[in-house]
């Protein structure tokens, strides 16, 4: 660590924190925007059903897809960020997953091209998510290894940060086009262009990103050839418990993000037949309740310890599993709005906490490939799940089944932070 060269080390470290911060907020936006149009969207342009519902699972489908690439692509980009370096890394994953999204943008339906449209959109849904499997790990290390004794959470706290930025920026964009274009128009193209804008996004991550230097972390480890030739074989020989209390960790901070958006959305403008536009002001309205949750986390991380905000967060989640069914459930988009707040505050305190959780469990030799690999294994359980259980359970049994999907994440991320307590304890 070196010693901050002014008395804030958050203004010493400024453009680091910027770099962590900017590169995520795209990544998160390429992702969102995605998450919005397999809701609005995709399920009747790309997908061939005569049910709506049978449109929207198959649509959930694709956007879980790049959760299973996601972990690929941590142990890939992780492999090059504990070999090579955080810096080069984080910019090929940003090329990646913003190409990808670009791309999308100029896909043809499947009135147009059949079979293909769902095939392709799988494809780069797929290089989404091999993009980002590398992006938030090391934003991480960027921002922690960075960090003076005593900061590590509120520096951590800037790459969970670009959660609410990204989702504000897309969403906010879909609500612009919504006010401005008929449903017909935005069905044809107007869905388009919040992807194409993503060229001019990753334009500027890779200017910022650029002008950075290696970590202290990373360059001690390699001076003193401690990087390993086989990140995650030394990983999973040596940091299995690690590798488990991660993954489970982040379990409940998925599960909250994505039942709280991508779900609560297309079911409130379905089943509950809510306007597309009145759905996205209410969440818009809800998603700075999550950077507070953040700020306000990571603050007090500081001070009492990561593990015991996350326990704060799995809590929150527990109480917002057993109050979905008659909030979220409302006729009254003020009680979703209230429920949703409350949702995405404690998904905060999950989340936030996160940046700074996930690097202590591992060595600076495997630590890229560690952090990569344990958030998005635990994407898989609680994200990519997330919105097609969420939806078959309505489907069978109403709100208060997702609820209980919420209460069991929850239980499992708690027990992922007690493993490691133990270890600690033993």
């Amino acid at each position: 660590m070196t010693a901050p060269s002014s008395p804030n080390p958050l203004i010493a470290k400024r453009r680091v924190l910027t770099a962590s911060l900017v590169g995520t907020s795209i990544e998160f936006y390429d992702f969102y925007i995605y998450a919005t149009a397999a809701a609005l969207v995709f399920g009747p342009l790309l997908f061939p059903a005569e049910d709506k519902a049978v449109q929207l699972l198959l649509s959930y489908a694709s956007f879980g897809l790049a959760f299973v690439a996601r972990p690929v692509g941590a142990a890939i980009f992780g492999h090059f960020g504990d070999r090579v370096g955080r810096k080069s890394t984080l910019v090929a994953s940003l090329l990646l997953m913003g190409g990808s999204t670009v791309l999308i943008a100029f896909l043809p339906g499947y009135a147009q091209i059949g079979w293909a449209a769902p095939v392709i959109l799988c494809l780069l849904r797929f290089g989404q998510g091999l993009g980002l499997g590398g992006e938030w790990g090391g934003a991480s290390l960027l921002a922690v290894e960075n960090a003076p004794k005593g900061w590590a959470a509120r520096f951590g706290m800037f790459p969970p940060l670009g959660a609410p930025i990204g989702f504000i920026a897309a969403n906010g964009f879909f609500l612009i086009l919504g006010m401005t274009m008929s449903d017909e128009q935005f069905r044809s193209w107007g869905w388009r262009l919040p992807f194409m804008a993503s060229a001019a996004l990753v334009f500027v991550g890779l200017w910022v990103r650029l002008k950075l230097t290696e970590t202290p972390a990373f360059a001690a480890a390699a001076a003193q050839g401690a990087l390993p030739k086989v990140p995650i074989a030394q990983l999973l020989r040596h940091d299995l418990r690690g590798t488990l209390a991660g993954t489970f960790g982040v379990i409940a901070c998925f599960a909250l993000f994505y039942i709280a958006t991508a779900f609560a959305l297309g079911y409130g403008t379905t089943t509950l037949g809510h306007s597309r536009q009145a759905f996205l002001i209410v969440e818009l309205l809800a998603i700075p309740f999550l950077a507070a949750g953040v700020i306000l986390s990571c603050t007090l991380a500081d001070r009492f310890g990561t593990a015991v905000m996350l326990r704060w967060g799995f809590a929150g989640a527990v109480l917002a599993g057993l109050m979905m069914g008659p909030m979220l459930g409302a006729a009254s988009l003020v009680v979703v709005w209230l429920w949703l707040s409350f949702a995405l505050f404690a998904m905060g305190f999950a989340y936030g906490p996160l940046g700074a959780w996930l690097p202590s469990l591992f060595g600076a030799g495997v630590r890229y490939t560690g952090v990569s690999l344990t958030f998005n294994l635990g994407g898989i359980i609680g994200g990519a799940l997330a919105p097609i259980v969420a939806q078959a359970l309505a489907e069978r049994g109403g709100l208060a089944l997702v609820g209980l999907y919420l209460v069991v994440a929850a239980g499992l991320s708690l027990g992922g932070v007690m493993i490691v307590q133990r270890q600690s304890a033993s």
